[in-house]
């Protein structure tokens, strides 16, 4: 894992080919991120899905865009309907696809056209296990998730489960772009600490954009 600059002064740690965090890069878009996000949980509520195990995971979870993923018994996959209310997933915002081009291009990945984002909503004790993000048609489309609110630790592992991944501290506001060579490396995030940010309370939202189509 090395540490550069961009043009532009912005830290990036280059966590492996195909594979940076950009530090910042979403601080100037975040208190609009935060209005849109209060917007399309208002329409499609964060809750907490169960996965095919009947494991009820600790994170609480929705979805804007043309596509959402969800999890119940029946197994992980993308629709077009939120199956709590039978409607279709709240459009994605401008400002959300905007941000997510840019991180992509910033990143090396030109042409990202997301047409899912999954908004993950962590409290203390909140964790991903470590999983690869496979359901997607497309996998020459990278991954560009947004960290907002407290700091997590993220996992970013190899191509096997078993495989030792890097630690990066990620703050309000850092964005990891992943593709290419490392697109389906395994990936996670350590139990959300206590504690409370200025803007977003005792919470970290995550956004996941990607290209479910």
């Amino acid at each position: 894992m090395t540490r550069d600059l961009f043009p532009d002064s912005l830290p990036v740690l280059r966590l492996c080919p195909g594979a940076v965090a950009l530090l910042g890069f979403a601080l100037p878009a975040a208190p609009d991120l935060r209005e849109r996000i209060r917007e399309i949980t208002g329409l499609a509520p964060l809750r907490h899905m169960v996965t095919p195990g009947g494991f009820r995971m600790s994170v609480a979870m929705s979805n804007c865009g043309s596509f959402g993923w969800i999890t119940d018994r029946r197994g992980y996959r993308y629709d077009r309907h939120d199956p709590q209310s039978g409607r279709p997933w709240p459009p994605m915002p401008d400002a959300f696809a905007e941000l997510a081009r840019a991180a992509a291009e910033s990143a090396g990945f030109t042409g990202f056209n997301p047409d899912a984002c999954l908004i993950n909503r962590y409290e203390a004790g909140a964790r991903m296990s470590m999983h690869q993000d496979k359901n997607e048609r497309d996998l020459t489309q990278p991954i560009v998730s947004v960290s907002l609110g407290l700091p997590v630790v993220f996992l970013f592992g190899g191509e096997r489960r078993s495989d030792k991944p890097v630690r990066v501290l990620l703050d309000h506001g850092d964005v990891v772009v992943w593709g290419g060579p490392a697109r389906l490396r395994f990936h996670g995030v350590m139990p959300l600490k206590d504690g409370h940010h200025t803007a977003l309370g005792p919470y970290r939202f995550n956004l996941t954009f990607r290209n479910a189509s």
